[in-house]
């Protein structure tokens, strides 16, 4: 093998690793900030295996999409939410760890024995040329329900930040 196919690999793993531990930051982050952080992580990873597995505009929309909007959305609304006014409130409860790391477990399996199962093709047999025809009518024709996807999480994002905008209405006095 040569050293382009190792190289690969070792790019391929490097996303893997990046979205491993932007996930990881997420959950585990003390602060709101930080969670958000992990999370652009983790999507720039994504975007990243997305680019490697030869579809360039899945990539382009994760990023744009994902760390884009609704991140931003997200910091957006952590900068207008009322802080926590006691240390207490930083504090984790640990009432469902056992459904949390069960359902874990069987997550992690379902995908691992998806992944075993699956019979992978070269990435030069699927992709064509990276011109703007070509990726034109992939778009319209291979990826529409991928784009009309994230454009329904793209207005789930507007809407959610349109709500925490929004001042609360005031308590009518009866």
């Amino acid at each position: 093998m040569s050293v382009f196919h190792y190289l690969a690999e070792a790019v391929f793993f490097g996303f893997i690793v990046l979205v491993f531990f932007g996930g990881l930051l997420t959950v585990l982050a003390r602060f709101l900030m930080h969670a958000v952080l992990g999370l652009a992580v983790a999507f720039v990873g994504l975007a990243g295996l997305f680019f490697h597995l030869g579809s360039p505009f899945m990539a382009m929309m994760q990023i744009l999409i994902y760390v884009g909007a609704v991140c931003v959305m997200l910091v957006f609304g952590i900068m207008v939410g009322q802080a926590p006014t006691r240390t207490e409130q930083l504090g984790r409860r640990g009432n469902n760890q056992f459904l949390a790391v069960s359902t874990c477990s069987l997550g992690f399996v379902l995908v691992t024995a998806t992944l075993v199962r699956t019979r992978w093709i070269a990435v030069s047999e699927r992709i064509g040329d990276f011109s703007l025809q070509h990726l034109g009518e992939s778009f319209l024709h291979q990826f529409v329900l991928a784009f009309e996807l994230i454009s329904v999480v793209l207005l789930v994002a507007i809407i959610g930040a349109l709500i925490i905008a929004r001042k609360p209405q005031e308590t009518l006095e009866s």
